[in-house]
């Protein structure tokens, strides 16, 4: 696994005080809260998680983010103490946690599911983990409290799981998680039960809360969205291995690899022989006939290689007449239009039937669009818009 090259853009601030830039991944004097090392686990003859090395840092909101059967259940089931590793190491403040039961360790997990006992009240339901740590009844008392007030469930202390909602259930599940301060929190799809209005909505929940307790948080999730609203960092997984670890800006903007770029996102993948043009830049032939269309190269190449240009379709502009003063400018006919409210997405066929992606903004009311089916139009974008990926 390849760490994050800098520059970044640094990541949203972590845990309480000021607000300053948080990216400890950075600094090589920065000691990582975990540790994986050559962490492989096998299922009989089936490999569920390939050899991974993985460092995530004290304050952190790292998500593991991945198709089903990638794998990132796995690997947060090992942190957990569920699953062992067959082969490698994996650390907690340094100290191997391998042969650690799940109750002897300083992590605490919520599940999808939230697990609420349904006959108790969410009073004591936060409750519930500290009596049987033996903490005195003021102490517990004066704990339940403070998350209450944290998760803003005071009102509701009484009721029983049954008698509030979706969201509520979730946020008493998540302070009886942290009641205990562990060292790190995980994750489980926790939103996924939610419906998509509340779960946005509960995702800048779940980041101040993450915030103001400095706690170590690490989300499964399938959902891109809902990674790069939450996290710091995403690892990426794919077939049981990482297949990118990176802050959400880079991970969309400079993906280390076709998958990485087809997963996280809408983009355009246009393949061809690429060469490159200047420093750091490349262009690809794709089609007999047609002028090759220039990027950024991801890393160093061979002239003729076989590479890839992937394209936000947000970085593609649209226009009825031919811009000039770009390189990369192709013609095409639009075949369809995806109406999302604030954005209408246009495909585009090129004349070899190729479809190409351009996102527009709607400033204008749909009656007025300036573009409909079958509209001979004209797509471009910057050199740098695009990168250019060898694998």
């Amino acid at each position: 696994m390849n760490q994050p090259s800098s520059p970044q853009t640094p990541a949203r601030p972590a845990g309480p005080g000021p607000a300053t830039a948080f990216h400890p991944w950075d600094d090589p004097d920065a000691v990582p809260l975990i540790r994986f090392r050559g962490v492989t686990k096998r299922f009989g003859d089936f490999t569920a998680i390939d050899a991974v090395d993985l460092d995530i840092y004290p304050r952190e909101f790292f998500a593991l983010l991945g198709p089903s059967g990638c794998g990132k259940t796995t690997l947060m089931r090992m942190l957990a103490g569920f699953e062992s590793p067959s082969v490698g190491a994996i650390t907690l403040e340094g100290r191997d946690i391998v042969h650690v039961p799940p109750h002897k360790r300083a992590v605490n997990m919520m599940f999808q599911s939230y697990a609420l006992f349904p006959h108790l009240t969410v009073e004591q339901n936060i409750a519930f983990g500290l009596k049987r740590s033996g903490m005195e009844k003021d102490a517990i008392e004066a704990r339940v409290a403070e998350m209450l007030r944290m998760v803003q469930l005071q009102k509701f202390a009484a009721r029983k799981p049954h008698q509030i909602s979706g969201g509520q259930r979730q946020r008493v599940a998540l302070a009886r998680a942290l009641a205990k301060a562990p060292k790190l929190l995980l994750l489980d799809e926790p939103l996924g039960a939610l419906d998509k209005k509340l779960r946005q909505q509960t995702q800048f929940e779940l980041v101040d809360i993450q915030e103001r307790t400095g706690t170590t948080f690490v989300i499964v999730t399938h959902d891109q969205e809902e990674a790069m609203t939450v996290a710091s960092r995403i690892a990426v997984m794919n077939e049981g291995k990482i297949a990118q670890v990176d802050t959400p800006g880079r991970i969309y903007e400079s993906p280390a690899s076709v998958y990485v770029a087809d997963f996280v996102g809408d983009v355009n993948l246009i393949e061809g022989n690429a060469r490159p043009v200047g420093q750091g830049m490349a262009e690809i032939r794709w089609r007999e006939g047609v002028p090759a269309i220039r990027g950024q190269a991801a890393e160093p190449l061979v002239e003729g290689e076989r590479a890839t240009l992937a394209i936000r379709p947000e970085k593609i502009a649209i226009s009825r007449e031919r811009p000039e003063g770009r390189n990369n400018v192709v013609q095409g006919r639009v075949h369809d239009i995806a109406y999302l409210g604030n954005i209408s997405t246009y495909h585009v066929r090129l004349p070899d039937g190729v479809i190409v992606q351009a996102q527009v903004a709607n400033q204008r009311r749909i009656a007025r669009r300036d573009f409909t089916w079958e509209d001979e139009v004209w797509l471009s974008w910057s050199d740098t818009a695009g990168v250019v990926l060898m694998r």
